[in-house]
């Protein structure tokens, strides 16, 4: 099974995705970004736009995860945001046209739960450092709360693991219970974080 969680820039998509394939045995995480800042590492500067622009990119995605759903045998998690609906149709939509299980789901939130995790991402810089998500939040918000964009959970409110609750519950997965505490979760939750700073 894939496990493609959308939602927008900030919205907790990897932080949920860690706490799935914590607690979910067998389970890996597949980012897709990776690939994006790969290839623009290969290019060019003038050529670094949005690398999911890029068709290589998007048929990069499709053939890794498909190789990766065909030799694993447990959940693969995928946190993406892809909010344009032709490039979804060639990521998810070839997926499951190669007839993989994919479930995709799309964590929405209110404008200021999102810019408060954005905040909180900035790590001291605040909103400053993050202005590349705050200027695509809401076409992100709005696009990911059509039909074709997934189950919709909202997450207002909800810790990372009642999300990760909530999508395994939903794709019929067994979960193994979550026992952190408050402070434990902060923790985790900051060193997904720093795992995650690009400096590119």
């Amino acid at each position: 099974m894939l496990i493609w969680i959308n939602g927008p820039f900030g919205g907790g998509k990897t932080a949920t995705a860690f706490d799935l394939q914590r607690r979910l045995a067998g389970s890996v995480v597949c980012d897709p970004e990776h690939l994006g800042f790969g290839l623009h590492r290969m290019l060019p500067p003038r050529l670094r736009t949005d690398f999911q622009d890029l068709p290589v990119w998007r048929a990069g995605v499709h053939d890794v995860l498909d190789l990766a759903a065909r030799e694993h045998k447990g959940p693969i998690i995928v946190p993406m945001t892809v909010t344009n609906p032709q490039y979804l149709a060639e990521t998810v939509g070839r997926l499951r046209e190669d007839g993989h299980d994919v479930r995709h789901f799309s964590l929405l939130a209110e404008r200021a739960t999102v810019l408060r995790r954005l905040n909180r991402r900035g790590f001291g810089f605040g909103l400053k450092r993050e202005q590349w998500a705050v200027d695509r939040l809401d076409e992100c918000l709005s696009r990911l709360r059509g039909e074709a964009f997934g189950t919709h959970i909202h997450t207002d409110g909800h810790s990372v693991a009642h999300v990760a609750d909530t999508i395994a519950r939903d794709a019929g997965l067994a979960i193994a219970p979550n026992t952190d505490g408050a402070l434990r979760a902060q923790w985790r939750l900051y060193r997904t974080s720093l795992r995650h700073i690009r400096a590119d």
